[in-house]
């Protein structure tokens, strides 16, 4: 998929479930994306049974690894050559989420480097009243080209 119809199909899909992604955790996620911007994603889940810890609140693994999952996605947006991968991925959990309600994760590319991206990703509550979490990562340029 050539880069700039990669921010096309995010774009077609606003308000929708995203299903086109190649990403099978994604899929899994389900998310609906609600922005797509070159560099600034922003995604609606909700959160499932399966996506919760013991205490029926949304998992801390999940939690990062939406954060990862789209900042991933983000990369996507930027309609860079290459794939990149990433270095370092730090999240601070601030509040809980229980299955059944609805999060929003909302992506910013903080800095391009030539060969490093710094981006960000907040999870927030369904109105945005409450942060839930928040993570950074570092993402390095690799040389595989994207197909």
């Amino acid at each position: 998929m050539e880069t700039v119809k990669q921010l096309e199909v995010f774009q077609e899909h606003i308000g929708k479930e995203f299903t086109a992604s190649p990403s099978p955790y994604m899929n899994w996620l389900r998310p609906i994306i609600l922005k797509a911007e070159r560099g600034q994603l922003s995604f609606r889940y909700m959160v499932r049974k399966e996506m919760t810890n013991p205490m029926g609140t949304l998992h801390g693994g999940v939690t990062s690894s939406i954060v990862d999952d789209v900042i991933g996605a983000t990369m996507f947006s930027l309609n860079e050559a290459c794939f990149y991968t990433t270095l370092n991925l730090v999240v601070d959990y601030f509040a809980s989420a229980r299955e059944g309600d609805i999060i929003l994760a909302d992506t910013t590319i903080i800095k391009k480097g030539r060969q490093i991206i710094n981006a960000q990703c907040e999870i927030w509550n369904e109105k945005r009243t409450r942060l839930i979490a928040r993570g950074y990562s570092n993402l390095l340029k690799t040389n595989i080209k994207k197909g």
